[in-house]
């Protein structure tokens, strides 16, 4: 037998391309749960948690629900434990998930599209007054979400959303959330085509369906005949275009998101029509569902996926597995000059008008939503949305009728010509109801607005569109963050006195449409809480002053001395 050698240096074996881990993807057989989350599904579908709420939960009360129904399985219906009271923004990071539940459960209310009639805003504002203690904010996913919600009432407000034609099936969860959709879909003069069928028969065929009741993180879909529901930053979004050969339908895109790895979405270059949208949508949704990544909750959302592959293997893959044929080329969608937010009085295409008034970063009532749904009735409407924006919209207004419900929205604290910082300011939960927060948003929000109203309203006037200002109050940037003029992302910072406070890191210039991208990260700049109305004034006074004619604020931003946004 020959002697072993030794190899020499010069043929010295290559070091072994190291293994890249598993992602935890069906497709490819990796099928055993790698985290407690797909743990938890695997073990029971969470659709199935509705029968123990129903049965067990609320006759038993709080100290009876499982942990892994708790924490888990109760988003797939809205449900999630709020913030206990008095846990500073501090403490959100080091204390255990039990130490910071509250009792009590905000609940969201599932509106695709945002839809609603009058009574069904009604039955909202009971609901309201009757089990949330009169909360009620319109969230950026048009949703309505409560607080102070108890268990023992929960299959009560069930039934009252149910009868009225609403529910809040998977409003959160690893689940096919709400549909965005176009609040002036049908009516809007510019629109290009309704979505409203299509989200119909999404919601129809497969919400609530357990083939997709378990997918490796939330799914985010947007349908409009208008570019106006932030398509850009969804996981999937159908966006009306005119083909020049087939006509009216939808272009579509992939892999959009925010939070602590925001990416624009992708455009797969494919047109669809209307009546193809579900079946395209199913196939984007089996696709995510079987190849997305598991193993990292962190990874596990469907714009990971899209960034490795690219749209042309994701669009191949779509088509040669799961639709079993090839999408028709289509052309981009136009790119609205200023962002919609349906803001004010505009005339449908029947020739009545659509109303559209602010309340500050969506708070609302029980009591406002029953009053808004009276006062669109004295004016002739049965019908309201809620938009992306936070905003809300009364639709068929006869013209005769458009001073009186304006001026009913005003006492009501819904202005349809608000300030540019009422108009342009979105706020998350935040430390008041929301275990992830480390600062207050909403309330901090409506000071904002009142302060700058105040001083800067000698320059209010000078304003082409609103500077918008979100803030969030964590880095999960519920409140697009990274998409505004100015982006606050709440943190705990040490003001000059050497003590942790609240305050937000500061992201400007980002934005959608033309000025689709994410906000400039200033390095190291950060603002105390107190210190906020003085620095948007001085960010604002600045813009004024050294824009160009026509230039928006994300233009200027570009080209402005760090000096002067410090």
């Amino acid at each position: 037998m020959a002697s072993p050698t030794r190899e020499t240096p010069s043929k010295a074996r290559a070091p072994r391309a190291r293994q890249r881990r598993g992602e935890g993807q069906w497709a490819l057989g990796y099928r055993e749960p790698l985290n407690p989350n797909e743990r938890s599904k695997k073990d029971d579908n969470p659709l199935n948690v509705r029968a123990r709420i129903e049965n067990i939960y609320a006759h038993r009360g709080f100290d009876a629900i499982d942990p892994g129904d708790l924490r888990g399985r109760f988003r797939w219906f809205g449900l999630y434990t709020q913030r206990k009271p008095g846990i500073d923004g501090g403490r959100t990071a080091t204390l255990e998930p039990e130490e910071l539940d509250d009792r009590y459960f905000m609940l969201r209310v599932r509106l695709d599209g945002g839809v609603l009639s009058t009574e069904q805003l009604s039955v909202l504002g009971e609901i309201s007054q009757t089990h949330a203690r009169d909360t009620a904010d319109i969230t950026d996913r048009q949703n309505i979400q409560y607080h102070w919600i108890q268990i023992e009432d929960v299959p009560t407000i069930w039934d009252k959303l149910e009868k009225a034609g609403m529910t809040t099936m998977e409003a959160c969860g690893d689940s096919p959330r709400v549909i965005l959709g176009s609040p002036v879909a049908g009516i809007a003069a510019d629109e290009i085509i309704d979505g409203t069928p299509a989200i119909e028969e999404i919601k129809r065929r497969f919400i609530g369906d357990p083939r997709y009741a378990n997918l490796p993180r939330k799914f985010k879909t947007a349908v409009s005949g208008l570019p106006d529901v932030a398509h850009e930053i969804h996981d999937v979004a159908f966006v009306g275009v005119n083909h020049p050969e087939h006509g009216p339908g939808f272009d579509v895109w992939v892999g959009g998101g925010l939070s602590t790895n925001p990416m624009i979405g992708q455009r797969l270059g494919a047109w669809v029509p209307r009546d193809e949208v579900p079946d395209v949508w199913e196939g984007v949704i089996s696709v995510f569902r079987d190849y997305g990544y598991r193993r990292l909750r962190a990874r596990a959302r469907i714009k990971f996926l899209v960034k490795d592959w690219g749209a042309a293997k994701f669009r191949q893959v779509l088509e040669d597995e799961y639709l079993k044929r090839k999408l028709i080329d289509g052309p981009a969608p136009e790119v609205p000059a200023v962002p919609i937010d349906h803001v004010g009085v505009h005339r449908q295409v029947d020739g009545k008008f659509y109303v559209g008034a602010a309340p500050v970063a969506g708070r609302v009532s029980g009591g406002t939503l029953l009053a808004v749904a009276k006062a669109a009735e004295r004016a002739g409407s049965q019908r309201v949305r809620l938009t992306p924006q936070q905003k809300l919209v009364v639709l068929d207004v006869p013209e005769a009728e458009i001073g009186g419900l304006q001026a009913e929205l005003a006492e009501l604290g819904l202005q349809s010509d608000p300030s540019p910082w009422r108009r342009g300011v979105m706020a998350c939960t935040g430390l008041e109801f929301c275990k992830l927060a480390i600062v207050e948003t909403k309330a901090r929000a409506q000071q904002l607005v009142a302060e700058l109203e105040s001083r800067l309203a000698d320059i209010q006037g000078e304003l082409d569109t609103p500077v918008s200002v979100h803030l969030n109050g964590c880095p999960n940037s519920c409140a697009r963050v990274q998409t505004a003029d100015i982006g606050l992302k709440g943190q705990i910072v040490t003001d000059d006195d050497g003590k942790q406070v609240e305050g937000f890191q500061v992201h400007l210039g980002g934005g959608l449409g033309l000025d689709a991208g994410f906000g400039r990260k200033l390095r190291g700049h950060k603002v105390t809480a107190t210190e906020l109305t003085g620095y948007v004034e001085r960010v604002v006074r600045a813009y004024i002053a050294g824009r160009e004619p026509g230039e928006r604020f994300p233009q200027w931003l570009l080209r402005a001395d760090e000096s002067v946004l410090q």
